[in-house]
């Protein structure tokens, strides 16, 4: 058998509830680990680096505001590629996916709103702006209260799943909005640091704690969403136990 043969096998399998479940069982308690051994490691290296000649130690809030807004807008990309999982390949397990992402991304975008603010006071002496990159993030938290919302307006589950995906897929432009905004239009938020094509042109003593940072809030998202999905899983079963069960004793009163 070939390689893509045997990943398509695997993938495949993972279809099933049942064997997704195993393993989100088997890995949940190495990224757990791995997600607090990283978030220690980050920390530890946040707090004994020194301050910012210019900003002092208010600099400290970017190992928290960057990685969840990179977060943000990744947990977006997941939601997107479910979303044609849903539409296009039809994977049982894409729509759970796109829905346990939901919240996860919802808290993330105002974890970088708030830490955004809170940095933007002493940096440009206002909490707010209403410039490209701050609203355009504002818009992407407000897409997702709102698809949280839809999914919960809904009563059948294929229909919202559905909808939830088309809105998902066209909401998606707004991914490439926040990336660019600071390049295509003049704002007061900085243009990227880190994510060059002629490299990062931030401090290497900054650049270390931010990427140790992000790959432990990364980490986080991934333990997260495994197990949302299993909530989730488990939350569809017992609805349809249910359901069938008043089914059942519906067919019973109705017995003569």
């Amino acid at each position: 058998m070939s390689d893509n043969s045997l990943a398509i096998r695997k993938f495949s399998d993972l279809a099933n509830p049942t064997r997704f479940l195993a393993l989100a069982d088997r890995v949940l308690p190495w990224f757990a680990a791995l997600t607090v051994l990283t978030f220690a490691a980050g920390l530890w290296l946040s707090f004994t680096t020194e301050g910012d000649y210019q900003q002092g130690e208010t600099v400290r809030i970017m190992y928290v505001h960057v990685p969840s807004a990179w977060l943000s807008m990744m947990c977006y990309t997941v939601m997107a590629i479910s979303a044609l999982g849903t539409l296009v390949w039809r994977h049982p397990l894409a729509d759970v996916s796109a829905k346990a992402a939901a919240p996860i991304g919802a808290c993330f975008t105002f974890l970088a709103l708030v830490t955004g603010s809170l940095w933007g006071k002493p940096m440009w002496g206002t909490w707010w702006v209403w410039d490209a990159r701050l609203t355009s993030v504002f818009v992407l938290f407000l897409m997702y209260l709102g698809l949280m919302a839809l999914n919960r307006a809904m009563d059948d589950p294929a229909r919202s799943a559905r909808v939830s995906a088309v809105l998902v897929l066209v909401g998606f432009v707004n991914i490439p909005i926040i990336k660019f905004s600071v390049e295509w239009w003049n704002t007061l938020h900085q243009p990227a640091s880190v994510m060059r094509l002629d490299g990062p042109t931030i401090d290497p003593e900054f650049l270390w704690p931010l990427i140790v940072m992000a790959a432990g809030f990364t980490l986080l998202f991934f333990t997260l969403h495994i197990a949302a999905m299993r909530n989730e899983i488990w939350r569809r079963r017992v609805t349809s136990l249910r359901r069938q069960a008043a089914r059942n004793a519906g067919r019973e009163s109705l017995a003569p």
